[in-house]
């Protein structure tokens, strides 16, 4: 972000013939409440937005097409697409557009569907009459703000990623830290509380784009099914999906998290086969998660692997073994105390 400031801030840096930005916005609303699943502890809670076919190459198709469009229009005219694919600072153009305005989630609000919309850009060399701008219209609401698992706002219209529980299944690549592994529940990737809460959402209209229907196999899988994945039925299940992306291993990770959340019995032994798993990212999770579900087993077990070498799975072995290691960062998985107020996770 920070490599990327001046051109994020300024579409001229990052095309300097630029004259005009076009923002599309499509919705891609759920059918029924996307936090309904929460509350189903043995299986896993996926973000809307990866509940069906990784949506780049949806939207970048559509502005492909306008820009098929556009160029017939003026031959002589350039222009260049941008989904996720550049530092383009997508929501703040959008409000300038008039297509809704930034929230107190820091996400673009829409007062005719809510808190559902995917973003693209075509950027033109052409002079286009611009839209009107759209206000904001949040007032004093809070929702948003109030609803996150993760205090993860520390003010309104600032969102701490690091604290943001979106950042940390998905962008994060190691050790999801401690303290929010109890508040991240069973949100195996992605997190919509803040945007699922907004009161615009009672505009919100189920997407009627196919590609965008929720998949029902990603709708609430079980975490007992997602555990027994090895890396090939890992790819087959997320073949095409957004999820892919992250790999495997760090895919695991969160639903170890999930299924030490989920004090289900029944996945003992599941969780216990994880502990010898190539990758030291699980098995450290494992850790974790079996000293949720079975503290005593896995004390048992502690003494014969002491031959860990990574520093992540020591550390995780480590925790297990310290005096009042089940009471830190033990708190209710679906709010967790934290020193700071949060916002959007």
């Amino acid at each position: 972000m920070v490599e990327t400031r001046e051109r994020r801030g300024a579409p001229r840096a990052l095309w300097p013939a630029v004259k005009s930005v076009i923002m599309l916005g499509t919705n891609y609303g759920p059918e029924g409440d996307p936090l309904a699943t929460l509350a189903q502890k043995d299986r896993g809670n996926i973000s809307v937005y990866a509940r069906h076919r990784d949506y780049h190459d949806l939207i970048k198709g559509r502005l492909k097409q306008l820009g098929a469009w556009l160029a017939a229009q003026a031959p002589a005219s350039e222009l260049k697409v941008f989904v996720d694919t550049a530092p383009v600072m997508e929501k703040p153009l959008a409000q300038a557009a008039g297509l809704g305005w930034q929230g107190k989630h820091t996400n673009l609000v829409s007062r005719d569907v809510g808190s559902w919309l995917f973003l693209g850009a075509l950027f033109t060399d052409l002079e286009l009459e611009p839209d009107a701008a759209e206000s904001d219209h949040c007032g004093q609401c809070r929702a948003c703000l109030d609803a996150c698992p993760t205090s993860a706002f520390p003010q309104p219209y600032l969102l701490d990623a690091r604290r943001c529980i979106s950042y940390l299944t998905i962008e994060h690549k190691g050790p999801i830290p401690l303290e929010f592994r109890a508040a991240i529940g069973n949100r195996i990737y992605g997190c919509d509380d803040c945007l699922a809460v907004c009161p615009w959402n009672k505009f919100a209209q189920t997407a009627r784009e196919a590609k965008l229907q929720a998949r029902a196999d990603l709708v609430a899988p079980k975490l007992a099914d997602l555990l027994a994945l090895d890396d090939a039925g890992f790819r087959a299940l997320f073949a095409g999906s957004p999820i892919k992306r992250i790999g495997h291993a760090r895919f695991l990770r969160n639903v170890l998290i999930a299924a030490g959340n989920s004090h289900d019995p029944d996945l003992i032994d599941l969780v216990e086969s994880r502990l010898d798993d190539p990758s030291p990212l699980v098995r450290a999770m494992a850790v974790w998660a079996l000293g949720r579900l079975a503290p005593h087993r896995l004390a048992q077990m502690s003494a014969s692997r002491r031959a860990e070498t990574d520093p992540a799975v020591q550390a995780e072995w480590t925790h297990v073994r310290s005096p009042g290691a089940r009471g830190e960062g033990e708190a209710d998985p679906m709010h967790v105390p934290s020193p700071r107020r949060r916002g959007e996770g």
